[in-house]
């Protein structure tokens, strides 16, 4: 799962049959600092989102399961709206050395 803004909504006339009625939406890719990643996309929105809200995107098969029909075609739904994003900055070291290691 991904983070992502709406920034419109899509409209089609003719659809895959099982997705009639869905609601469409323009979503932006965002890293974890919140920036554009990459190009817009279109997603099926399951959570009622509007334009300008950040939402939790699902990818590949668990988008389509989140549509709740079998073997339909998806690629990216919005599976939540964001209220708020808490990020802490964790100072963590990979590096192995000598002697006692944390993790």
């Amino acid at each position: 799962m991904v983070f992502g803004r709406v920034i419109g909504s899509a409209i089609a006339t003719r659809k895959y049959p099982g997705l009639e009625g869905a609601k469409l939406m323009v979503v932006q890719q965002l890293n974890k600092t919140l920036e554009p990643v990459g190009r817009p996309a279109i997603a099926v929105d399951v959570a009622q989102a509007g334009v300008g809200d950040l939402v939790l995107l699902a990818r590949k098969r668990e988008a389509a399961v989140a549509f709740y029909v079998a073997d339909m075609p998806l690629d990216l739904a919005i599976v939540g709206i964001v209220d708020t994003v808490d990020l802490a900055e964790l100072a963590f070291d990979m590096e192995l050395k000598e002697g006692y290691n944390a993790f």
